[in-house]
């Protein structure tokens, strides 16, 4: 090699790496791969842009601008903007029904036990399994404190409705589905033809007929099928609806995620001198829960809306509330403030639950 070139090596000093393009990384990139990356997106983008600069403007304009919070004047039939004292005075109403008043922290204090469970699993506080008993141990001491008895004053379920009563049935019916839903999902799976052909006909029954047909069978039909002097009042046959339908379309979305486990999980189990059981719990079963997250976290969030449909059977629930407000001589003519804030809330608790399954998927908590 000649020396001078040697030398030139011997010097030679990487630079660092320059930085990338603005039209390639950065909010500039991101906004040129996803929304101009060819003429279909890109026109769609600008109309979609046009529509949300005449509709943004108009829904903020009603929605806080020229809204009004207080009952008056602004609150007639002329008013530009919309009229949040609506809201402000049906308040109670939406979110606890008619429990009686004198009661109301009961509603509170399980509202902050829930909020407790929550964070504790937000913020990942205690281990999986502390975190499941601690969710399945909660509707004991909540219907307590609601219900009454052992030292509290009855209250009649009758009484109660709005949000409370949507998420009591939601967390009771996703508490109770999931495990319900694992035992028809290994059960169709069973080697055993008897238990094998009733799972398949639960699941396929259930399936097979709306959620409102179970809800009737349930409010009407149920208490026929009960022995002489026993009584199931409406609310917890409901509940057993809402539970049996959820529970036959969990079993499917686990039944999915058994599929996707190769067969050499459970042989190379059973070879290390596990049981069929023992394998199926340890190795198989978490590793198809993994695989159906998504799906999991998607019937929880439809069966949260799906309680809106509790009206039909004689349940004021929160979507029930909202309407019944409504019909208030007093209030007549709020609908729209009325609707847009059940939508709201309805949104704020969906999504809320659709970001923490997707931090269930990015850490792998489970």
């Amino acid at each position: 090699m000649i020396p001078a070139e040697a030398e030139k090596i011997k010097t030679f000093t990487p630079q660092p790496d320059e930085a990338p393009p603005l039209d390639v990384a950065g909010p500039i990139g991101w906004v040129r791969q996803n929304l101009f990356n060819g003429k279909l997106n890109s026109v769609l983008t600008i109309l979609a842009l046009l529509l949300l600069f005449k509709t943004i403007p108009a829904l903020l304009s009603w929605a806080l601008v020229k809204a009004s919070w207080v009952p008056g004047a602004a609150c007639g039939t002329a008013r530009e903007g919309a009229c949040w004292a609506f809201v402000v005075e049906k308040f109670r109403v939406l979110m606890v029904g008619i429990y009686p008043g004198e009661h109301l922290w009961r509603p509170v204090a399980s509202l902050v036990l829930l909020m407790a469970v929550v964070l504790l699993t937000l913020f990942r506080l205690v281990s999986a399994r502390t975190l499941a008993i601690l969710w399945f141990s909660l509707p004991l001491p909540v219907f307590w404190i609601i219900n009454g008895g052992m030292g509290l004053a009855h209250v009649d379920q009758s009484l109660w409705g709005g949000l409370m009563l949507s998420m009591g049935l939601a967390v009771v019916g996703i508490l109770f589905s999931l495990p319900l839903g694992m035992l028809l999902a290994l059960g169709r799976r069973s080697e055993m033809a008897g238990v094998k052909a009733m799972c398949v006909g639960i699941i396929e029954l259930i399936r097979g007929v709306p959620l409102i047909t179970i809800l009737f069978m349930a409010s009407v039909m149920l208490p026929l099928f009960l022995p002489e002097g026993v009584t199931i009042n409406n609310l917890l046959r409901v509940q057993i609806g809402v539970i049996l339908f959820s529970s036959a379309y969990i079993a499917e979305v686990i039944r999915g995620g058994l599929q996707a486990i190769p067969p050499g999980q459970m042989e190379a189990a059973v070879s290390t001198g596990l049981t069929k059981w023992q394998a199926t719990r340890l190795i198989v079963l978490p590793q198809a829960l993994k695989h159906v997250i998504p799906s999991i976290i998607g019937r929880c969030v439809a069966l949260f809306k799906d309680t809106s449909l509790v009206i039909i059977v004689g349940l004021l629930d929160f979507l029930g509330m909202i309407k019944a407000s409504t019909q208030d001589p007093e209030w007549l003519g709020y609908e729209a403030e009325a609707y847009v804030f059940c939508a709201l809330v309805y949104w704020v608790i969906c999504f809320s639950i659709s970001r923490y399954g997707r931090s269930i998927e990015k850490h792998n908590a489970w």
